[in-house]
């Protein structure tokens, strides 16, 4: 598992740190005579429960302090990581009618055999059009803007704990823009109009989270004038869809160039990538996904008619765990509400014919919200 930033954040809505949770963690165990698991050594009671699914946690917490202690400390995910437990765990962002932006985390409900959405504490600040990144167990929050005034605010959720984190503020206050990691730093590009030196020459950064500071990357300046709407990283390349005509960025060469026509004709609003397909849905509202070995889109066959709707609009979708997990919303039975459903795909190339297959592992109604909310991002964090 990847480490925490490393940089110290400026705002916090907790102030328990990693070292802190370690520390009370040795201190609850040592002090108290009752062991995580009674008759069993507390190292092995700890690989016991480092195998536990997430959703089981709430219920684990109930049975002991010395437990209750453990799944809020920094040696759980390291355990659960180390031993191959982790979970890829989708997160979503919806944005309320009139209201402030929310995240919600899905789980598999331990007793009904369902998947929920479950809300997570409040942004601290929460913007409209903000570009999302993940790096190990931390959501980036980027940029964005507050009462149609750009910001440079970055925002981190570790996910271990559901903890907010004030980031290094980016050298540009940016909205909508794109951004991606590659090899453990975090890109950024564009949502700002390059009418000075500063914005023109900071039109992309890069944070080194290590050092916790934003750097400029050098861009074409026939680049700087076009606004992203939708970004992939594909093997250690950065993707952008703009709006008159996509672009790929190489951080490791320093290349520019633009994206080839089939490429930029296909691919419509939200996509993710899993083993190397960029997938997305087309005007009519298909699952296709597109081959860079071929150069071609593909439509997703073998969902089945009318198992999952016409994804026209509203719908995203995320990486999780090798799996295409589909999030849309639809309006609910009384005309008030708009439910929100998720469903996960597994998809594979055809060896043979190069055809791409799909197959429906499950699908949920997930939530409920008011009539007029959307859905604003989704991604994965493996825990």
């Amino acid at each position: 598992m990847l480490p925490s930033p490393s940089f110290p954040p400026t705002t916090t809505t907790t102030t328990t740190t990693s070292t802190a949770s370690e520390q009370s963690l040795s201190s609850s165990l040592s002090s108290t005579p009752q062991n995580l698991i009674p008759s069993l050594p507390d190292d092995v009671a700890l690989n016991c429960l480092a195998r536990v699914p997430r959703s089981h946690h709430p219920t684990l917490s109930l049975l002991s302090r010395s437990i209750r202690s453990l799944l809020s400390s920094p040696l759980l995910f390291s355990s659960r990581s180390l031993h191959h437990s982790s979970q890829p765990l989708l997160y979503l962002t919806l944005r309320p009618r009139a209201s402030p932006s929310q995240l919600f985390t899905l789980h598999l409900h331990p007793t009904r055999n369902r998947h929920l959405l479950v809300p997570l504490p409040p942004i601290p600040s929460p913007a409209v059009g903000s570009a999302y990144a993940v790096l190990g167990p931390t959501i980036y929050i980027v940029g964005g803007s507050h009462n149609d005034i750009p910001s440079s605010h970055v925002w981190l959720l570790d996910c271990r704990f559901h903890r907010w984190l004030r980031g290094p503020s980016m050298r540009v206050a940016r909205e909508f823009p794109a951004a991606g990691v590659i090899d453990g730093k975090i890109y950024v590009l564009g949502g700002c109009v390059a009418d000075t030196w500063s914005r023109s020459a900071a039109w992309a950064e890069v944070l080194d989270p290590a050092n916790g500071k934003w750097e400029r990357v050098a861009s074409p300046v026939e680049f700087r004038e076009k606004w992203m709407h939708a970004s992939a990283v594909v093997d250690g390349k950065f993707y952008a869809m703009a709006d008159r005509g996509g672009m790929v960025f190489d951080p490791r060469s320093g290349a520019w160039e633009s994206v080839g026509t089939e490429l930029d004709n296909g691919w419509r609003g939200r996509a993710c990538v899993v083993e190397g397909v960029l997938y997305c849905y087309d005007y009519l509202g298909k699952i296709k996904g597109f081959d860079f070995e071929s150069g071609v889109w593909k439509e997703v066959k073998g969902l089945g008619k009318g198992l999952l709707p016409r994804f026209l609009c509203g719908a995203t979708m995320a990486n999780v765990g090798g799996k295409l997990v589909v999030v849309w919303e639809c309006d609910g039975s009384g005309g008030k509400e708009m439910e929100i459903w998720c469903a996960e795909i597994e998809v594979k190339m055809d060896g043979t014919s190069g055809e791409l297959w799909g197959e429906v592992g499950w699908f949920d109604k997930v939530l409920c919200v008011p009539k007029g909310s959307s859905i604003v991002q989704c991604c994965s964090v493996t825990l």
